[in-house]
């Protein structure tokens, strides 16, 4: 088992570049499966997710060629629709291999997908969605059978699901006729998806809004495509920026996507500007005041993002006041808060859902333990805070969301090393 050790009262310096969106990629690459030709996708993170993503479309035949951050699916040789149920097992995410399957092959085998311990994320959505296309759902134990091409429909799905819309949508895109998809998400990354999949020749529109229409195609073609920059990693790295009060320079970033992160942190008194620089956009912190508490409820986009609700809190152990946090969407995602509290955090949990963060608290580094991706991140944050040194263990997990996190920092001037 990994660990970072990092020595505490950071003051980071200098540039830290955004990598590509882990949540796009990991369902951009799936629907180029859906081609009849290779497609290329550029600005890939490289974390373990994507790695195990590509090793399952591998393990169905398909040819993948990795080339630093580039990544080139050749579908042409896939000769099988049953995913390799072990890696399958290992990401959450491989539940949207599902529409490009059916959507392409008419069926696919697949195990239960896991992933994080966040809460209950139930594939039921997903089901429901692919019920609605008229597709037979056989369940066996732990694996499902998908079967049945696709019809199009007037498709509501069940919530507001990042997946489940996804799913639903390059289920759609070869579908005979015109399908409606009501009740889609609308993050960016979804905007993201929708770009590659009408740049090979999908019928979308809608983008951007809670209502999709379809025209489905009988033939997709491959493309060159570079996914968007990662909102999560961008507000990642400034709230880190923020919590330690250093000047650094963070580029690549599309500051519309992270328009409630950047108002909840100016509220807060984090200073930063941001500038265009040769057509691509910055953000660099300077030095600031004390931190206000300003409360957050995280939500689907353009609310404030539940993947940056953990880093927020070790944030906010520097900021005056009681801070409310309202996680709206997961039941599990406070498991980091214990790790806070060994590190001295004044954190109250009042229910699953709400916990209050009570600051500014002096954090002193210790031994702790990483949960999941975001909660991770949090504890990296915390390290940088904190007094002396902390050992964070089971850094596997934060390597599942973030690429080379260890390099980066240590980049900006941060002593911390993996062991």
């Amino acid at each position: 088992m990994a660990k970072f050790v990092i020595e505490g009262s950071a003051d980071l310096s200098g540039m830290v570049k955004v990598s590509g969106a882990k949540n796009a990629a990991l369902k951009i690459i799936p629907a180029a499966i859906m081609a009849d030709s290779p497609s290329t996708i550029h600005n890939v993170p490289n974390i373990a997710d994507i790695r195990t993503l590509e090793d399952i479309i591998r393990s169905i035949g398909a040819k993948i060629d990795v080339d630093g951050n580039s990544v080139t699916i050749d579908p042409r040789p896939i000769n099988s629709t049953n995913l390799d149920r072990n890696l399958t097992k290992k990401l959450r995410g491989s539940i949207v291999m599902a529409g490009p399957m059916v959507g392409k092959f008419g069926k696919v085998t697949f195990a239960q997908p896991g992933g994080c311990l966040i809460g209950a994320r139930p594939i039921d959505s997903h089901l429901n969605v692919m019920k609605q296309f008229e597709i037979s759902v056989e369940e066996h134990d732990d694996s499902y059978s998908l079967t049945g091409k696709p019809k199009a429909a007037d498709i509501i799905l069940p919530e507001l699901s990042v997946t489940a819309t996804e799913n639903a949508i390059m289920t759609a895109v070869m579908a005979s006729g015109t399908t409606t998809i009501s009740v889609a998400n609308a993050e960016p990354e979804i905007g993201d998806l929708i770009d590659f999949l009408n740049s090979m020749g999908a019928k979308i529109q809608g983008k951007d809004t809670h209502k999709l229409t379809i025209e489905g195609v009988s033939e997709l073609h491959g493309v060159t495509h570079r996914v968007i920059p990662d909102r999560i990693e961008a507000g990642t790295f400034l709230c880190m920026a923020v919590a330690t009060n250093s000047c650094i320079e963070i580029y690549d970033v599309i500051p519309d996507h992270m328009a409630i992160v950047l108002k909840k942190l100016a509220d807060m008194g984090a200073n930063f500007s941001i500038k265009n620089k040769d057509g691509k956009y910055n953000i660099i912190t300077q030095k600031r005041g004390e931190l206000e508490s300003i409360d957050i409820d995280p939500r689907t986009y353009p609310g404030f993002p539940t993947d940056l609700q953990s880093v927020y809190a070790a944030l906010s152990t520097q900021s005056d006041g009681p801070t409310r946090i309202f996680e709206t969407l997961f039941e599990s995602r406070f498991a980091y808060i214990s790790e806070l509290k060994k590190m001295g955090a004044n954190i109250a949990v009042e229910s699953p859902h709400i916990v209050y963060v009570y600051g500014p608290e002096p954090l002193v580094g210790c031994e702790i333990e990483s949960n999941d991706i975001r909660g991770g991140a949090a504890l990296v944050a915390a390290a940088l805070i904190a007094n002396g040194t902390t050992t964070i263990n089971n850094i596997e997990l934060i390597d599942r969301g973030y690429e080379k996190i260890d390099e980066k920092l240590h980049s900006l001037g941060t002593n911390i090393v993996r062991k």
